[in-house]
């Protein structure tokens, strides 16, 4: 079911969405056990594919875009943000990487249905203010989700990221890329930026998904595409985080499809209506 440019789910496809979801979820948890220093990218991009593929589910990213996404996750180290290619880089102590990723499971007339989550992994001890910049992003999320509400807006989700982050301290909010629609594609209307004011941007409707996903630094919001034509780095060189989530808005509320809880526990945390089955 469609609307005006907003693809809107029927409970039904919502389901379908949700079993998307927790393959990323159990996807995203393999991945975060595998991380430790020695390993690389690569290794764990296989970690994720092999448990994307004993589902039965299809691996969002692999062949996506121009050039094609060679690879199940984007593992983005350090000062990348985004879409780091997986592949040789043997991560070391210390080190941070942000683990994106997207899985298709498809419905009994064959039509896609996706789900995109993302977190980023302390590679052993990390320096405080990395562990600090990793749990106000973390929380951001939490934050612009949970700000979600049928008959409200785009930036109300928006401004909730920017404004929790302007009172944590002096992040850098990158605003290049942003969060999105989701559903029968990876990418759909509306882009979700992660600052902005609130009421403003498209109408949030019933049956709407979303991925929502900030990317904050420690230095400079700026950033650049490496040589490889995908991997997102910031100007300055400061650590990144980035964490993601795919998210419905139901008949009774929000609906995490990408948390095994269903976002139950931090919906609830921050007074926000729970909308799970």
């Amino acid at each position: 079911m469609f609307g005006t440019s907003l693809e809107i789910k029927t409970p039904e496809q919502i389901l379908r969405m949700r079993e998307a979801g927790l393959v990323v979820a159990d996807a995203l948890a393999a991945v975060r056990d595998a991380v430790r220093p020695g390993i690389t990218t690569g290794e764990l991009d296989r970690v994720a594919e092999d448990l994307i593929r004993s589902r039965g589910a299809t691996p969002s990213f692999l062949g996506y875009g121009v050039p094609p996404f060679p690879a199940t996750i984007c593992a983005s180290v350090n000062d990348a943000v985004v879409h780091g290619i997986p592949g040789r880089q043997v991560l070391a102590e210390g080190d941070v990487v942000s683990i994106d990723c997207g899985a298709i499971v498809a419905d009994s007339d064959g039509q896609g249905w996706h789900g995109d989550a993302a977190i980023t992994v302390a590679v052993g001890e990390v320096p405080d203010t990395v562990t600090e910049l990793m749990r106000v992003t973390q929380e951001a999320l939490w934050q612009g989700i949970a700000a979600a509400r049928v008959g409200g807006r785009v930036g109300d989700i928006s401004h909730a990221i920017e404004h929790y982050l302007h009172h944590q301290g002096d992040y850098g909010i990158v605003e290049d890329y942003t969060g999105h629609g989701i559903g029968t594609e990876m990418h759909l209307e509306p882009d979700v930026p992660n600052y902005g004011r609130a009421g403003r941007g498209p109408r949030l409707k019933r049956g709407l998904a979303l991925a929502v996903e900030p990317m904050v630094t420690l230095g400079t919001h700026q950033t650049r595409v490496a040589s490889d034509d995908w991997t997102v780095v910031t100007t300055d060189g400061s650590v990144a985080a980035h964490f993601e989530h795919t998210f419905a808005l139901t008949e009774t509320g929000i609906w995490v499809l990408t948390a095994h809880d269903g976002g139950q526990a931090a919906l609830e945390r921050l007074g926000a209506p729970y909308g799970g089955s």
